[in-house]
């Protein structure tokens, strides 16, 4: 229905009241004639170099005058990006602007937009009557939604009272009235094989296009491809409403309008969104390789890719294709997904983004504030979303989950996961299992009591949990000596592997808490430092396995688990494979948990052996103790939760290691809520350990090669590729190609910045990408054209 350009006014429009924040801080001079009068003057002497007169745009900065902000409308936002700038960007800050000027400046930009609506305005007309209008006979829903109900070729009106009656009335009847300052951002194409397209421009540049076609489906178009283009004047409103309606017509659907008070969670878990990435697609990922449609890849863990266009031959001629910056107070651990030709990638901790997975350019991003800060969190980052259906799902450091529709980036439901000032957080990429999102939580250090849940992706609501500390009841709770379990840590921060033929969901658990006291928790302390798998319907237990018993060296199991099939001793299993921090190459058999063998695969003075049951001889001594003892490996272990890869035709395991030891000691730490809870601490020995990346036999544990790296690292991992090909991202900012046979070094890239995440490959058009994140840019390479 509404009139909107370019990019879409009512997108300024308030969401639901939220709790007090700075973002979410109401400007006190708001509507003030005066205030507005001295914030036009502040204006000038501060803005308008950049933003052009009148707030029209100019060569270095947007137009504000519309009322769209990318980095965030609201009056708190505004005055927080004024005040603080905006990182990566020509925005400067302000900061030695008053307080009072800053509100001044925003009251202005606020001017703009016309007055506000009016707190309790009241308006003739029936909602209800304007409803069933909206969403039938006056065709409003063919463009505009409301709570993830209707199109989204126009913008969203699920916060339409936030302007006056009058205004929206206006819109209504006469969209085409106001001054043609830019064109509508309508457009109409003619491409080159013949296609006739219509829509809204949503973005473009140099060389590319994003238009959205009548029925709201994305086109992303290489300007080459185009014939013709006509950018149109008028608005894609129909301009005979008040024809076609009657006068109480206008006044029902203005009362329904002036009744979207924000997005309502409510409503929007409702929404029908057909189409998207299906769960048998993910299911069957091995089919289509040009996408990258989990975490790992697939539901298996390889993180390895079929596509062979990049090979040994060639590798030596890899370029950046793009490069997209994403700055924040820490630097990008994320894990891309690529579906469709569309990247969906979490950025800085409560972003998220989808780009053009060709070029970079962003299709949409979101972002969320924290609501609660804990002072004490830790690991502030994300590690990636999931997709489903047509829906993106991500954890926020405040442990909450959220729903996003794919195709806009707005929100659908959002669900608190667990308390942050506990010390809670969600960093991992979350795992999308049938019609469940399944998702961990970090905090291992800081005394949480550690589980794994299960949500409704369309919902939100919370189907199972499985308590990786269990309490009284539980199988497991006799393994904590007295309540040591509430506050046993078992943290679940890494996305897990999942069995579809076994109907199995497979998950590693974190350390014990406190990490290095083990006398406090004597025991077992299951299920930390093992894995469990489970039912993915109930979260009921199959089987578990533990790696460390009582650890006492901060050895989470947070690695990736393989699921494959080999032929052990001549007999074809069910295998679990896993390079654990501990030190030790493991092998399962995944139908029942029963270890087939494990090796070291780095020094270990922990371990003796293995019991008929499969349980570690531990070696005496070789636990923290007050004095200290020195242990291998460190603790950040023989690996981490960088990526490894394995390649079935070869059967070798590919993973970034590091050989050294600690002095561990053992100390008294006294629990407060939400704080670090160590027990102790890891001491260096003087000798620096040993760092590169390994292939291993996964049949006999036997390492082929070993290429030696500079600087070891706990995020930076591996993608091996079906062409022989090893990429390796390395701490120091090195993106690397390796031979896969026999880690000859063939080609490497310097990004920069310190790289905390591991590549993926895709292919759009024909292309093969190897994508990766290194400091705060997200880069994609392929060769030559």
């Amino acid at each position: 229905m509404l009139r909107f350009p370019l990019v879409f006014p009512l997108l300024a429009a308030l969401l639901n009241a939220q709790e007090h924040t700075p973002q979410n801080e109401k400007n006190p001079l708001a509507g003030n004639p005066a205030s507005i009068a001295v914030g036009q003057k502040l204006y000038g002497q501060a803005c308008q170099a950049c933003h052009g007169g009148n707030a029209a745009g100019g060569d270095r900065g947007p137009a504000l005058a519309t009322g769209v902000f990318r980095h965030g409308a609201k009056e708190g936002e505004i005055f927080l990006n004024i005040r603080n700038g905006l990182a990566g960007t020509q925005m400067p800050p302000f900061s030695r602007l008053k307080v009072e000027q800053v509100w001044q400046i925003v009251s202005y930009l606020s001017s703009l937009r016309g007055a506000p609506a009016r707190l309790g305005e009241v308006v003739s007309g029936d909602p209800v009557k304007g409803e069933a209008l909206f969403f039938g006979n006056a065709g409003c829903a063919g463009c505009h939604e409301v709570n993830g109900r209707g199109g989204i070729v126009g913008p969203d009106l699920s916060a339409a009272a936030a302007f006056p009656a009058a205004t929206l009335r206006s819109k209504i009847l006469n969209p085409n009235s106001e001054p043609k300052t830019t064109t509508s951002g309508a457009i109409t194409v003619k491409t080159k094989d013949g296609r006739l397209l219509r829509g809204i421009r949503r973005d473009e540049d140099t060389y590319v296009l994003h238009l959205t076609d009548l029925a709201g489906k994305l086109h992303i178009l290489d300007k080459q491809t185009l014939l013709e283009r006509r950018d149109e004047p008028n608005s894609l409103m129909p301009a005979d409403l008040a024809s076609r309606l009657s006068p109480s017509g206008i006044d029902d659907i203005v009362a329904y309008l002036k009744a979207q008070q924000g997005r309502d969670y409510a409503k929007t878990i409702r929404a029908e969104i057909p189409g998207g990435l299906s769960y048998e697609r993910i299911r069957n990922s091995a089919s289509e390789p040009q996408n990258w449609l989990s975490y790992w890849g697939d539901y298996q863990g390889k993180h390895f890719t079929a596509l062979k266009q990049i090979n040994a031959a060639n590798v030596k001629t890899l370029q950046t294709k793009w490069a997209v910056q994403m700055p924040g107070d820490s630097i990008l651990e994320t894990t891309p997904i690529v579906v469709d030709g569309i990247m969906y990638t979490a950025g800085m901790p409560g972003q998220v983004f989808a780009l053009d997975a060709r070029t970079g350019m962003q299709i949409w991003k979101y972002q969320r504030p924290q609501k609660k800060v804990n002072t004490f969190e830790s690991n502030r980052y994300n590690r990636g979303v999931a997709v489903l259906g047509t829906r993106v799902f991500f954890g926020t450091l405040d442990a909450v989950l959220i729903a996003l529709d794919a195709r806009t980036g707005r929100p659908l439901w959002e669900t608190t996961v667990a308390d942050t000032m506990e010390g809670y957080s969600i960093t991992v990429a979350p795992l999308a299992v049938k019609d469940k999102i399944i998702v961990g939580v970090a905090g291992g250090e800081h005394g949480i009591r550690g589980f794994l849940d299960a949500y409704d992706a369309v919902t939100g609501k919370r189907v199972w949990r499985f308590n990786t500390t269990p309490g009284p009841g539980e199988f497991g709770n006799e393994t904590w000596k007295g309540d040591s379990w509430k506050l046993g840590g078992a943290a679940t921060w890494l996305t897990g592997s999942y069995d579809p033929e076994l109907d199995t969901l497979y998950w590693t658990v974190g350390n014990p808490g406190p990490d290095m006291d083990g006398e406090v928790r004597k025991g077992d302390n299951l299920f930390s430092c093992s894995v469990v798998a489970l039912d993915p319907a109930t979260g009921k237990r199959k089987w578990h396995y533990q790696f460390t018993p009582n650890d006492t060296h901060d050895w989470d199991a947070n690695q990736d688990l393989v699921l494959a099939d080999r032929v052990i001793d001549g007999v074809k299993r069910k295998l679990l494979l896993q390079t654990n921090r501990n030190g030790i190459f493991y092998v399962l058999d995944r139908t029942n948990g029963k270890l087939i063998f494990g090796k070291p695969y780095v020094r270990q003075t922990w371990n003796a052996g293995f019991a008929a049951d499969g349980r570690p001889k531990v070696i005496p001594d070789s636990d923290s103790s007050p004095e200290g003892r020195v242990v291998f490996p460190t603790l950040v272990g023989g690996t981490n939760w960088q990526s490894p890869s394995f390649d079935e035709s070869t059967g070798r395991l590919y993973v970034v290691y590091a050989d050294g030891a600690q002095r561990f000691i053992r100390e008294k730490s006294n629990y407060e809520a939400g704080k670090a809870y160590w027990g102790g601490r890891a001491m260096p020995t003087g000798e620096q350990p040993l760092s590169g990346i390994k292939a291993i036999d996964t049949a006999t544990g036997d390492v082929k090669w070993d290429y030696r790296i500079s600087r070891g690292s706990l995020a930076a991992g591996i993608l091996a590729t079906a062409s022989g090909v090893l990429f390796s991202a390395t701490a120091e900012g090195n993106l690397i190609a390796l031979d896969l046979i026999d880690g000859r070094p063939l080609w490497r890239m310097q990004t920069g910045a310190t790289t905390a995440a591991s590549p993926i490959s895709y292919m759009v058009d024909g292309k093969q990408y190897i994508a990766v994140a290194s400091g705060a840019v997200l880069y994609s390479l392929a060769l030559p054209d």
